[in-house]
């Protein structure tokens, strides 16, 4: 009996070195990365360095105090990278089926608090067999990259490396708290006494509202920026300012009296929510599931908000 002749020794780092390495490296902060891989952020940070160690270079540059790729480490990435989804593709391929699918959606954390959750329980009821794990965050995640199924994106459908369907427009109109506003202002009138809340992932929201109707665009050199909607709506409530607020943000607020359309009811922005997926291959049968449900979703909302200058 011939005995099989051994292959060469593989010289491998230690396997979860490598995993955090790549959850580090594809992601953008050390928590989001610790929680991608159910660890502390410290078990993280110790196995880089572990990794670094073993290949006797450094990965990432800490000399901005945050982990950032560097050159070595970028081409490391490129090389490393395509073999663990083949690991990973493999591994899932053998793996006896279970009843139930996931599909792994994201979206920013407010969109999904006051839009996706209210309505999720419908899809639930309807697909008992499939689990929507939801990854809530601002950035701009790599989609195929980061094993997302599904994505919900605001702006104007121009990105890179995915397609992109229309959800439903985006409708705002700005807001304050009650009393902000002296009397009927005019819109002229309240751009230059208010003080203007602006968000910083949304550039020229305040010069597009304006240009839409007709009007000079505001003085921005006196306005406050925050991250997100959420914030901006939460200082104007307080009575800090005028923020431009968006539909479905405001409806509850409205409703309470909490804040007030001192210039009508929302319109459209010119941006819009889109459903976006990785732009090679086909969606799954459950992620196109849910890509049907939240289109129904969204076009049922959007007839609640049809025609110009609607309120709520």
């Amino acid at each position: 009996m011939v005995s099989p002749v051994p292959g060469p020794m593989l010289n491998l780092p230690p396997l979860k070195a490598l995993l955090a390495f790549h959850a580090v490296a594809t992601h953008a902060r050390l928590a989001d990365a610790a929680r991608r891989l159910g660890v502390t952020e410290s078990a993280v940070s110790h196995r880089i360095r572990q990794l670094e160690r073993t290949l006797g270079i450094n990965l990432f540059d800490r000399a901005s105090g945050r982990l950032e790729l560097t050159p070595t480490g970028r081409r490391y990435l490129e090389r490393v990278e395509p073999a663990l989804l083949q690991l990973h593709e493999a591994t899932e391929a053998l793996m006896p089926q279970t009843d139930r699918s996931e599909v792994r959606l994201t979206l920013p954390a407010s969109l999904a608090v006051v839009w996706l959750i209210p309505r999720l329980a419908g899809f639930e009821a309807a697909h008992p067999g499939i689990d929507v794990q939801l990854v809530t965050t601002t950035r701009v995640m790599d989609l195929a990259r980061e094993q997302i199924d599904l994505a919900i994106r605001y702006g104007r459908g121009n990105w890179p490396r995915v397609a992109a369907r229309f959800l439903f427009d985006d409708l705002a109109t700005p807001v304050a708290a009650p009393g902000y506003l002296s009397g009927e202002s005019a819109v002229a009138e309240a751009f230059a006494t208010a003080r203007l809340i602006t968000t910083r992932s949304i550039p020229g929201e305040w010069e597009e509202w304006a240009k839409a109707r007709g009007l000079p665009p505001p003085r921005m050199e006196e306005a406050l920026a925050l991250d997100t909607v959420e914030q901006a709506i939460q200082v104007a409530e307080a009575g800090h300012g005028l923020a431009m607020g968006r539909a479905p943000y405001i409806r509850p607020r409205l409703d309470s009296g909490a804040l007030v359309a001192p210039f009508g009811g929302v319109g459209p922005t010119g941006a819009a929510y889109y459903l976006c997926t990785p732009e090679a291959g086909t969606p799954r049968a459950p992620a196109r599931r849910l890509m049907r449900w939240l289109e129904a979703e969204a076009g049922r909302y959007a007839e609640e908000h049809a025609g110009p200058g609607v309120g709520f």
